[in-house]
């Protein structure tokens, strides 16, 4: 089964740590935007009408900022022109700023039944310091609209400032107020956005402080019963994200909207970012890299690596990968069914990966 991503790309404003293709000027193109993604949506429908879909994931920006309608007809469009599965997993971002009763209950009639709020931290002078346009407040509020659906928190650590006790306070708000799923990502400051410049200054915490906060969120995650099934993600039993997995097993996904990326058959694509060239109905598709079955095998072992199912023998074997000779470093074990990386070494997997793999 492979997955749908449809990029959002309106926002109300940018945060500061954000390099992702995100326009908050652009919003009265939104009626336009959509239906070009409804467009493009026909013109792949012969290129992906033998694949099956068992995720549609409608992500951003923010897609919770334009009207919900467009959003009832993006999910009954995905499954007009694709086979997706009666009981596809479909989940909408949304910030919590951004929501309302309303919202939420036409979400749930079109079909939705997973959603990802982004709170990145329960301290309301550290979200203003990132540029969020919500409080904590609303995020409780959201997540009481909410109630009983199966819900993640997104952590931000890493913040100028931030201490232990505020990831501990965040990871406790997020839980109390029923998230079924937490991603705690560590704030990297791309160059180009405003929060590069707190970086360059001294202003964010180093490594070694961002891994100690780590280790007290992956602590206090594990004793609330929150399974770590990748570097980054939580989630109670049977609440894994299944559209993200698709990333990290060598799972084919469909992108539509500007600078989604695509990966079908082997082949990596994706759409050119410039959200005025799409809307004018220029829906470029950029080919970054035709793969052969070495280095699909290699990309799987290289974000297998990321989760707790690890690397099997066979795809180690068709990467050409040497497993005894990892095993023989400290990094890397091997349980008799998969390699994995340490515990103690997933928060540092990315520059072990680079060593040992590519």
């Amino acid at each position: 089964m492979a997955g749908i991503y449809v990029h959002i790309p309106f926002c109300r404003s940018k945060c500061r740590y954000c390099d992702f293709a995100s326009f908050p000027d652009k919003l009265c193109y939104a009626e336009s935007y959509m239906a070009c993604v409804y467009r493009e949506m026909s013109f792949r429908k012969e290129e992906l009408k033998n694949k099956k879909f068992d995720t549609l994931y409608i992500g951003g920006g923010t897609p919770s900022v334009i009207d919900e309608s467009y959003i009832g007809m993006l999910v009954a469009a995905a499954r007009k022109n694709f086979d997706l599965a009666g009981d596809a997993e479909i989940t909408i971002e949304l910030n919590p700023g951004t929501v309302t009763a309303e919202k939420i209950a036409f979400y749930k009639k079109c079909g939705i039944n997973r959603y990802s709020v982004g709170l990145q931290s329960a301290i309301d002078s550290r979200l203003a310091d990132i540029g969020r346009i919500h409080t904590a407040r609303d995020f409780a509020d959201c997540a009481a609209m909410l109630k009983g659906e199966n819900f993640n928190a997104d952590v931000l650590i890493g913040l100028k400032g931030q201490t232990a006790e505020d990831v501990v306070y965040t990871i406790n708000f997020a839980a109390e107020a029923g998230a079924s799923h937490i991603s705690m990502y560590a704030l990297t400051p791309e160059d180009g956005t405003p929060i590069y410049t707190d970086y360059l200054n001294g202003e964010l915490p180093d490594g070694d402080e961002v891994a100690e906060l780590y280790e007290y969120g992956r602590g206090l995650l594990a004793e609330k019963g929150y399974a770590r099934y990748e570097v980054s993600n939580w989630a109670l039993p049977g609440k894994e994200c299944r559209h993200n997995i698709k990333y990290w097993t060598g799972g084919d996904y469909a992108g539509l909207g500007a600078g989604a990326y695509s990966k079908v058959g082997g082949c990596r694509f994706h759409t050119a970012p410039d959200a005025n060239a799409y809307v004018g109905g220029n829906i470029a598709r950029i080919t970054d890299e035709v793969m052969t079955e070495k280095q699909l095998a290699a990309e799987k072992a290289v974000f297998g690596l990321r989760t707790r199912f690890g690397v099997d023998k066979s795809t180690l074997s068709a990467a050409g990968i040497d497993l005894e000779k990892l095993l023989k470093t400290p990094y890397f074990t091997f349980d008799g069914n998969a390699l994995h990386i340490k515990d103690e070494y997933l928060l540092t997997s990315d520059g072990i990966v680079i060593k040992y793999i590519l």
